[in-house]
């Protein structure tokens, strides 16, 4: 099954993708790896602000990690033509605006992670990190960026 077919049956719609925001490119391929410059949250309503612990519970913040992930398949798709050509997702690093006493960065990060192993099934398996910032671009809640292993 195609992942275009995977992300409809999912009834999953990529949103366009976004333009960088400062002197950045959105992606880098270097051999057979894509990294994808950190996504920051963003929904239909624009982005998705707060921070975790103080103004937003751990449930906001992982619907917030899955928005970032549409934006890093937005932008791998972008990059790559086509999703089938994802081998792998090989690592996510995902960040969390959180006060200092906030310890739920993985389950946070999670909302991504599961986004990835949906789509993509045991390809979506990665490495990860999930670490707190006292605060993120533009005042967004989450940013994660990743690398892909691709095919041809």
């Amino acid at each position: 099954m195609s992942i275009d077919a995977r992300l409809s049956e999912l009834n999953i719609t990529l949103p366009d993708a976004p333009a960088p925001a400062a002197n950045y490119v959105p992606y880098v391929r270097t051999g057979n790896l894509l990294f994808v410059s950190g996504q920051i949250a963003a929904g239909a309503d624009g982005l998705i602000k707060g921070r975790l612990g103080h103004d937003m519970d751990t449930a906001a913040g992982a619907a917030a990690a899955r928005a970032c992930g549409l934006s890093l398949l937005a932008q791998a798709r972008a990059a790559l033509g086509s999703l089938d050509r994802v081998a792998r997702v090989v690592k996510l690093t995902g960040f969390v605006a959180s006060t200092p006493d906030f310890t739920d960065q993985p389950e946070v990060i999670n909302g991504c992670s599961d986004l990835m192993v949906e789509v993509f099934g045991d390809r979506g398996r990665h490495a990860r990190a999930a670490v707190s910032a006292p605060s993120l671009p533009r005042g967004v809640a989450v940013e994660i960026e990743a690398v892909f292993e691709i095919e041809g």
